[in-house]
């Protein structure tokens, strides 16, 4: 599988963001990717050094819509969370951040 292929975008969220303190980052991944191929993704695109990778599928939820009140469904998708070395940052998830260096800005 392409690296490029492998993390398709991070997770911004409150409780993700809360999670950046641990050096824990939270991204939407392609359905099939294992997590050697997501640390290695993660290393070559923003170059850290990754610790552990934890993975789990997120059930679609199911949502009303329209005058009829129809049912549809969410997509599966896969979330993975990784760990990164103590003092590693992805400046992606830094306010202001958007480089895939893997570098955080001096102020």
């Amino acid at each position: 599988m392409n690296r490029a292929n492998i993390i398709l975008k991070p997770i911004i969220t409150e409780a993700s963001m809360k999670a950046v303190d641990g050096d824990k980052y939270s991204f939407v991944v392609a359905k099939f990717a294992n997590k050697t191929e997501i640390r290695d993704a993660v290393k070559a695109m923003f170059n850290v050094t990754v610790i552990s990778v934890a993975t789990v599928t997120v059930k679609g939820k199911t949502k009303r819509v329209g005058a009829r009140r129809t049912e549809i469904k969410d997509s599966i998708w896969k979330k993975a969370v990784v760990k990164l070395k103590k003092g590693d940052k992805i400046s992606l998830f830094e306010p202001g951040g958007d480089d895939h260096s893997g570098h955080t800005h001096s102020k």
